[in-house]
């Protein structure tokens, strides 16, 4: 959890580019990573020559080795640029006008050409540049950050800095679309359990909000595992898989996973539903929130999407794409809006019923319309399912979530109350939903139900409300009671008139 004390400090650096002109909080949030990036880097060179030089020897694979950068130029008067001038720790001293010559000029190009084989991270900005135009503004950002306090464990304590950002980013009402709210997420991978034999992937993956949480969740769950050489190899490589189109979004999801200790994790930019998409059964758990009330061109759409849902949606292309990287035995848990619950297209139908009768559809979670507030107020679920390719669904688990921990208005603040505990508690403990009635919050449906219903999932169509008959008095006791009110008034009214006529 980070701390009010850096909480602060991140509001002041953001406001200091917003009040200078970077005032698109994704531009905010690429420079605050590059700037983040850096600082890490010698941060962790500092680390390594501590190390070294306790065992009284030399770095191996400096990052700033020895010499120069750019080499000097006599001929051209040009004095040249070390290495150890790009490093955090000696251009902040060097003077505003300096130091902005050396990070514009220099520590720019520096990043984009290290490290190619250790983190996803280097391979997306090829294209990064420094945006902030003031060497005194570069400087008082570069203030900010060094007044952060990172003590304690450097990378939990740069994750939460950066999971804060992030929630900066989307508080400011841009791509709020790309981040699902970090509990939403957190109960999602509690009730999947992901362990460190998973394939982990989500094919729209955004800021990687879902593959950072696995990835915390695996280091609470199963930290003496992955001191294993081979399984800490895993972790930070082949574990983690993500798609997205958006190059920002690969930036800033590939640091989002560095912070986090996930050093190259396997995240390529592409278009999950096209042609050039060719997972098929490689993932053991899917977690995604995918684009809602979208279309794509149909003729771009991957051939093997259209035999399970034929339809453009993007909603339940995305479904289907989830199905289909799973391996058998494969879990997903995904968010969808409502509408694909209960669509009555031949496409919503199809869908549904693959994978009611073909693979073993576990859980329908109805979720309240503002937890996505204030950016939408959509309707949606969570659907949670297994592939077999060979049928399974006996019954469906339903929960009808009404609190979320925050009020259900665009300010979404801290209420208290939340069904995510229970939520959690009963998708792992099915066995005690057996009595459960229909005016219980989560219930079973058999499968036969759910077909004789045309493979509708919305939970009001299996969920029994109990009214209460109101007995109200009959019209003549309310007349009277009326009668005499007016009386009283009448009465009162009379007496303040005559004291009034009294005093004058």
């Amino acid at each position: 959890m980070i701390t009010s004390e850096n909480k602060n400090q991140v509001d002041k650096i953001w406001n200091i580019f917003f009040s200078n002109g970077i005032n698109n909080p994704l531009s905010v949030v690429e420079q605050f990573t590059y700037l983040l990036f850096i600082k890490m880097l010698d941060d962790k060179e500092i680390e390594k020559e501590s190390l070294a030089n306790s065992f009284g020897i030399s770095v191996l694979n400096p990052t700033f080795p020895d010499g120069f950068f750019v080499e000097p130029d006599h001929e051209r008067g040009r004095a040249g640029v070390r290495y150890h001038d790009l490093r955090w720790h000696v251009f902040r001293e060097m003077g505003a006008e300096n130091m902005f010559r050396i990070v514009r000029d220099y520590v720019f190009d520096f990043i984009k050409q290290i490290g190619d084989d250790e983190s996803a991270y280097t391979r997306y900005i090829n294209d990064a540049r420094l945006e902030i135009s003031y060497p005194d503004i570069l400087q008082s950002i570069v203030q900010g950050i060094d007044n952060l306090n990172i003590e304690g464990d450097y990378n939990h304590v740069m994750g939460d800095i950066y999971e804060y950002i992030l929630d900066t980013m989307a508080a400011n009402g841009a791509s709020g679309q790309f981040r699902t709210p970090p509990h939403i997420i957190r109960m999602m991978v509690e009730m999947m359990q992901p362990t460190v034999d998973d394939i982990i992937c989500d094919p729209a993956m955004g800021t990687a909000g879902f593959l950072v949480e696995s990835a915390k969740y695996l280091q609470e769950k199963f930290s003496e595992p992955l001191m294993d050489e081979e399984t800490q190899a895993r972790f930070n490589s082949t574990m983690f898989n993500g798609f997205d189109t958006d190059p920002t979004m690969m930036r800033i999801g590939s640091m989002h996973l560095m912070v986090n200790n996930v050093k190259n994790p396997s995240i390529t930019r592409r278009d999950s539903l096209s042609q050039n998409n060719n997972d098929e059964k490689l993932y053991t758990l899917t977690l995604a929130n995918p684009p809602f009330a979208g279309s794509v061109n149909a003729s771009s759409i991957n051939a093997a999407l259209k035999q399970i849902t034929d339809t453009r949606k993007t909603e339940l292309l995305f479904v289907a794409q989830f199905l289909r990287g799973l391996r058998l035995g494969g879990r997903c848990a995904s968010i969808v809006p409502d509408g694909v619950l209960f669509g009555t297209s031949k496409a919503h139908v199809s869908l549904r019923k693959e994978l009611v009768e073909n693979q073993y559809l576990r859980a329908v979670i109805s979720m309240p319309s503002g937890v996505f507030k204030p950016y939408a107020g959509v309707s949606t679920a969570i659907l949670i399912f297994t592939r077999t390719d060979n049928g399974g669904t006996d019954r469906v688990w339903f929960y009808d979530m009404t609190a979320d921990g925050y009020t259900l208005d665009d300010r979404r603040t801290p209420t208290g109350e939340t069904d995510i505990p229970d939520i959690v508690n009963r998708f792992l403990h099915m066995e005690g939903e057996e009595g459960r009635t229909r005016k219980d919050k989560s219930f079973l449906v058999p499968v036969d139900e759910i077909r004789s219903n045309g493979y509708d999932l919305s939970i009001n169509k299996y969920k029994e409300i109990e009214r209460v008959k109101v007995e109200y008095e009959p019209v003549s006791v309310l007349l009277s009671r009326l009668g005499n009110t007016e009386k009283e008034f009448a009465k009162g009214y009379e007496q303040l008139t005559k004291m009034l006529e009294e005093d004058a």
